[in-house]
Parts: structure tokens; sequence; C-alpha cells
């Protein structure tokens, strides 16, 4: 069986390539705009749709002069590229190009050995194939990040991936009044307190920036708890009237709770653990979840 530990290291591997390619990228398509009369020093954090033409034309460009040389001579490229009909004007950005198409061929050649590794593991097969918009990467996240013999209630997969509720009554955030004191050691050997979050920073973004999102777009049975719920926050007195964002926020971290609360069962059942109900059905005998891409969260659901 594979270890968790080298599936984490892979994956996290693999989102430093990305992050790297997309940088790449972002530099290579300023640079493009500073020359075609864009001001210089706008931040371009992520790629619009111009951006992703601009980018597409260079990398179209760069594999036309790649596939004409018989050469790596730096005179040679700066030649081709003066004869080449594109967007790029300088072997430099020819150079940013190599750069962002070697990041992209090592990005995939990880998500693709990260594919292979996720299928080892039995949880893949036994839940989270089955589950429509949660791919191999996300899997590999969900795996190496949850830890079910930590966790005897769902609940604990809630707290530590930031999805619970702060002691003001609002969704866990970074805000100061959600902040707890630790203690650490520093440097020079002595302990000392500082204020920390909660939750795994890295596994909440994945979960509801990734995972949450990719719901919504593939018709997964998990999008019609999401609108369910929203309806009823729509409809509900005290939520009626917050701002759409507000209610779609609440609603994907819903339909992400609920989602993990499957996992949680999955995971522990595939680890040979007891499976516990959590308060609301085991006492309230309220009906969650996911069940064989049936939804079977009903009106039952509670605004929690």
């Amino acid at each position: 069986m594979s270890n968790k530990n080298t599936l984490k290291s892979l994956m996290q591997s693999f989102y430093d390539a990305q992050k790297l390619r997309i940088q790449t990228g972002n530099r290579l398509v300023a640079n493009i705009r500073v020359r075609l009369g864009q001001e210089p020093g706008r931040p371009t954090e992520e790629l619009n749709e111009q951006g992703k033409q601009l980018l597409g034309e260079a990398l179209q460009q760069y594999k036309r002069v790649t596939d004409g040389l018989s050469t790596n001579r730096f005179q040679e490229k700066v030649k081709a590229i003066a004869v080449s009909d594109g967007i790029m004007a300088d072997v430099y950005e020819y150079e940013l190009c190599r750069f962002y198409a070697k990041h992209l061929e090592s990005e995939e050649s990880m998500g693709s050995s990260i594919a292979k590794m996720v299928e080892t593991f039995p949880i893949w097969d036994s839940f989270l194939k089955g589950v429509r918009g949660c791919g191999p990467l996300m899997a590999a996240v969900c795996i190496s990040e949850l830890d079910p013999h930590k966790a005897k209630y769902a609940s604990s997969f809630w707290k530590y991936a930031g999805l619970d509720v702060g002691p003001d009554g609002r969704g866990r955030s970074k805000r100061s009044e959600h902040l707890i004191k630790v203690t650490y050691t520093t440097r020079k050997g002595e302990e000392a307190e500082r204020l920390s979050i909660t939750y795994n920073p890295f596994l909440k973004t994945k979960l509801m920036g990734v995972l949450g999102t990719s719901f919504l777009r593939s018709a997964s049975p998990y999008r019609a708890i999401y609108d369910g719920y929203k309806h009823r926050l729509e409809n509900h007195e005290t939520y009626k009237d917050v701002s759409k964002g507000h209610r779609h926020n609440m609603s994907m971290r819903y339909m992400v709770k609920l989602f993990l609360r499957d996992l949680w069962v999955a995971m522990r059942e595939v680890e040979g653990l007891p499976v516990y109900s959590g308060y609301d059905e085991a006492k309230l005998g309220l009906v969650h979840g996911v069940d064989l891409g049936l939804v079977a969260c009903g009106e039952a659901c509670s605004l929690k």
C-alpha cells in the first residue's frame, strides 16, 4: 500500500510546480502587455481571457521557432525570432516561453504520477472514484491531509478544514476573534505564546476554492445539496436579507461539510474503525449526505 507521506510530498511538489508555472506565465504575459502599451507595474495575478490568448499565441510561436531550430546557439534563436511571424519580440521572451513549457511538462508529469498513486489507496475505489467532481488531484489532497484515525467524529474533519463555526457564530476564518493562543519553542529554547488559526489553510482553500466549485460545475449530486440549502436560506427570516455572496458562501460550506461527512464515514469503514453518528442524527433524527449518487439531504437538513 502506498504511503500517505509520499503522496503528500508528491502532491506538494505538484502545487509548487503549478505555482511556478503560473508565475512564469503571468510574467511573460505582463511583459508582452507592457510592450503593447499597458502601463508598467500593474499587477497580473491571474490571467484573464486576453492574457490566456496572449500566452497561447506566444507558446504557438515558441513551438514554431523551436521546431525550426537545428541548434541551441543564442544568435540562431535571435535570428529565428526576428523572422518569425508572432507575438514574441525578442529572445528573452522566447526563454520565458521555454521555462513555461518546461514547468508545464513537469506539472503534467507529476499530475499523472499522483493519479496513478491515488488509485492504490482503498478509499479511491470504495468512495472517491465515484464522486463526480472529485478527480485524482483533489482525492490526493483529501487522502494526504485527512486522517480518520485522528477524527472520532465527522466534526473533527470540519474543524481541521476550517469549516466549523467560531465563538461569534460566524464561519471560521483568520479574523482576530477566531485566533487562539498556542505555545511554541523559540530558537533560544524558551516557551512563548502566539496567536494562531485553528485549521489547515491549504486544505480549506482546496476544499472550498477547488472542490466546491467543481461540484457546482460538474452537476455532482452534491450540487443538489447546495441548491437546496441556498433556497432555504433565501426563504429564512434570518438569512433572506443578507447578501447573495454571503448565502453562496454558507451554501458552499454546508455542501463541502456534507461531503466531508460522507468521506469520513467511508474512510472509517475502510480502516475498520467505528462510525459514530453526530448529535443531529443521533438525537434529532436528521439525515444528511449523498448515498450511492442519490441525494439524501431533504427538508430535514438543518440550518447550521
